[in-house]
């Protein structure tokens, strides 16, 4: 916020027909500030599941997680569900459950529990879990290859 000088507060004053005896306006950061709580929409509402959504609620640690995963989404081979990026980017923090709440389709949300698995591989098998018992919806990778049907023979020579 910047001051209004006595000079502007006088123009304003005589604007308004009565003393203005403080004025501010905003900085060049306080409109930033409001551009990106705007943008943010914090508050403790629960979003409407539209057709086909589910109201899913994830720990600060998921939500990492997941967006740690569409970050990735240039690099991944398999990239993440249409929406998903949106849905996380709109999703609304619940302080009083410590919750983040978003809307998921049922491919955002398989999308979502792939996420979980690369966490589960490359850190913690936590949030994997928790969202796989909370919303019954996990990741599990097809093996493509054959699995050797009898033992490998032991070297020659051992």
């Amino acid at each position: 916020m910047e001051w209004a000088d006595r000079e502007t507060r006088a123009e304003l004053s005589a604007l308004r027909g009565r003393p203005v005896r403080q004025a501010v306006r905003l900085s060049a950061h306080g409109r930033d500030v409001l551009a990106y709580a705007g943008r943010r929409r914090p508050g403790s509402g629960t979003p409407e599941p539209g057709p086909g959504q589910r109201l899913v609620e994830l720990r600060p640690s998921q939500m990492s997680a997941l967006r740690t995963y569409l970050r990735l989404t240039g690099g991944l081979h398999r990239r993440p569900a249409e929406g998903l990026a949106e849905q996380v980017d709109a999703a609304v923090f619940h302080r009083a459950g410590n919750r983040w709440r978003l809307l998921l389709t049922q491919r955002q949300m398989e999308s979502a529990a792939y996420g979980f698995w690369l966490h589960r591989v490359a850190a913690s098998a936590t949030e994997a879990n928790d969202f796989g018992r909370e919303y019954d919806v996990t990741y599990r990778p097809a093996h493509g290859g054959r699995a050797p049907t009898a033992p490998l023979p032991a070297a020659a020579g051992r």
